[in-house]
């Protein structure tokens, strides 16, 4: 994966969170995520599009629709074979200080799309 492949890909994966229309959101996921694929956290595993699916609307609605945060690149990333790494922090749209920090690390199918998300987030001491 080039460097703008890689950008492309970073920048529809954020997108992807931020993006209001459910149904644009929904066709998003189906164009970033394989069907059988699987998002990892410290706090729960989802698989498949029918779990992955309402997770993002889920992260979309608490994080962005009723608290107004983004989410944003923070540099590091990087990507070679079917990996990729992508550090992020999450902020108050209207700026403010960082409330979470976090690595993304992404195992892609040949056709480029998530097979495995793993994720690795840090909130930061209050």
């Amino acid at each position: 994966m080039d460097q703008i492949e890689l950008d492309s890909f970073i920048g529809r994966y954020i997108g992807m969170w931020h993006e209001p229309d459910a149904q644009r959101r929904k066709q998003m996921v189906l164009g970033l995520w394989a069907e059988d694929a699987e998002n990892i956290t410290r706090r729960f595993v989802v698989r498949g599009m029918a779990q992955i699916l309402p997770r993002v609307d889920r992260a979309h609605e608490e994080w962005v629709a009723s608290k107004g945060f983004i989410f944003r690149p923070i540099g590091n990333t990087d990507a070679h074979n079917n990996l990729v790494k992508f550090f992020w922090e999450m902020l108050p749209r209207g700026g403010g200080p960082i409330q979470a920090r976090g690595l993304d690390i992404f195992v892609l199918r040949d056709d480029g799309r998530i097979r495995s998300l793993y994720q690795f987030a840090e909130p930061l001491p209050v």
